[in-house]
């Protein structure tokens, strides 16, 4: 799939992307634009933690020139609109049934959301990783109503491990809806496509652009060998 030179691309649904990938975006557009890490306040003493890494520290010469563009700002706390967006893609069942999908058969969307190598602490207890993921994506998740404000409460008292666990898978839907709801936004504000090479985020993506009427390019640049 080929663009014209003077057209951009937001490269989502992270801050960096493979060098791969990189060459092959530069190819077809004149820049490719990069957020800031995402680092979300769930409530006043819980959230994610952010890397102030981009994607320009390792390509000085492409930000000078123009080719990459980044510190679009995508932290903090979710404002009326974003928790609006990232509750209509919750209460959907098509996308929570990709989002399962997903997180069941996709290493590396598990890996973006979840260290397995490491022990989770779930409700206060220390888990193995693997047995941990392995709560979290049985099939009844798929089912269970989930919502911005949901996981705000549950972040907000001691939970047992049960309720750790839909926390933890809570806090997976959440983050990733709201990384979709920011490249929307940032797309259609300055009118960039969206490029992923992620599948998983690419039909995650494409549900949300299909339910909700949206009027953006949405590409997938495969990894293949990579």
């Amino acid at each position: 799939m080929s663009a014209p030179a003077a057209q951009s691309a937001l490269y989502y649904p992270f801050h960096l992307c493979h060098e791969r990938t990189l060459t092959r975006l530069l190819e077809s557009y004149a820049s490719i634009h990069f957020r800031d890490y995402m680092a979300l306040q769930i409530s006043p003493m819980s959230g994610t933690t952010a890397y102030m890494d981009r994607m320009g520290d390792r390509h000085g010469d492409l930000v000078k020139d123009g080719r990459i563009v980044q510190g679009y700002h995508v932290s903090g706390p979710l404002d009326v609109e974003m928790v609006a967006s990232v509750n209509r893609d919750l209460a959907d069942p098509a996308w929570r049934s990709q989002f399962h999908r997903a997180l069941k058969d996709d290493r590396r969307f598990q890996r973006a959301l979840f260290d397995l190598s490491h022990a989770m602490v779930i409700g206060g207890s220390a888990m193995p990783g693997p047995a941990a993921l392995l709560r979290l994506i049985e099939d009844e998740r798929v089912h269970r109503p989930a919502s911005v404000q949901g996981l705000q409460g549950m972040s907000r008292r001691q939970l047992a491990l049960e309720e750790g666990y839909d926390c933890e898978y809570a806090l997976a839907l959440v983050k990733t809806s709201a990384a979709l709801a920011y490249t929307i936004k940032l797309s259609l504000q300055h009118k960039l496509d969206a490029a992923t090479d992620s599948e998983s985020h690419f039909l995650l993506l494409e549900r949300t652009k299909l339910r909700d009427g949206q009027a953006f390019v949405n590409r997938l640049v495969p990894r293949e060998g990579y």
